[in-house]
C-alpha cells in the first residue's frame, strides 16, 4: 500500500510537529530551573522524539519519504518560548501555558489527521495512541501549571 500524497504530506507535516515539540520541550527544559518540571520536560521531549521514529517508520513501510527536520513555523515557536521566559516574571507559568498551548495544537492535529479514512489499521492506532499520550500530556502540564 502507498498513501495518497494527500495523506502522505499530512502525516509528514505531524512528523514534523513531533520534531517541534521534541526540540520545544528541550528548549522548556533549558530554560527552567525547577528540577521536577525539568525532568517532566525532558520526558515529554523523549516521548516526541520516540512519535517521530514511529512515524517516519510507520511512513518509511509505505514507500514515502520522511521529512528530516521540523518547521520554519516551530523553530518561530520555540524562540518565542525562549524570548517570553526571559522578560516574564513567572517563567515556570509562562512557560507552562505556551507548553499547553502547544499540546493542545498537537492534540487538534492529530484529532484533524484521525479525520481521514485512508489509513492502515497500523498507521490509525499509531496515532491514535500517540493522540492518547498528548491529552495525558496535558493533563499533567494543567495539573503542573495549578501548583507553579
Amino acid at each position: 500500500m502507498k498513501y495518497s500524497e494527500k495523506i502522505s504530506k499530512k502525516i509528514n507535516e505531524l512528523l514534523e510537529k513531533n520534531y517541534d515539540a521534541e526540540k520545544g520541550y528541550l528548549n522548556a527544559a533549558d530554560n527552567i530551573d525547577s528540577p521536577k518540571l525539568k525532568m517532566f520536560f525532558k520526558k515529554r521531549a523523549s516521548e516526541r522524539s520516540e512519535f517521530a521514529k514511529n512515524i517516519r517508520t510507520e511512513i518509511l513501510s509505505y514507500g514515502q519519504i520522511p521529512e528530516e527536520d521540523g518547521s520554519i513555523k516551530g523553530t518561530m515557536h520555540r524562540n518565542w518560548m525562549s524570548l517570553k521566559s526571559l522578560f516574564s516574571s513567572n517563567d515556570e507559568e509562562a512557560i507552562l501555558e505556551e507548553a499547553i498551548r502547544g499540546e493542545k495544537a498537537s492534540l487538534d492535529e492529530y484529532s484533524e489527521i484521525l479525520k481521514e479514512d485512508a489509513f492502515a489499521p497500523s498507521t490509525r492506532t499509531m496515532l491514535e495512541n500517540q493522540k492518547h499520550q498528548i491529552q495525558s500530556a496535558i493533563n499533567s502540564l494543567m495539573v503542573e501549571e495549578e501548583l507553579a
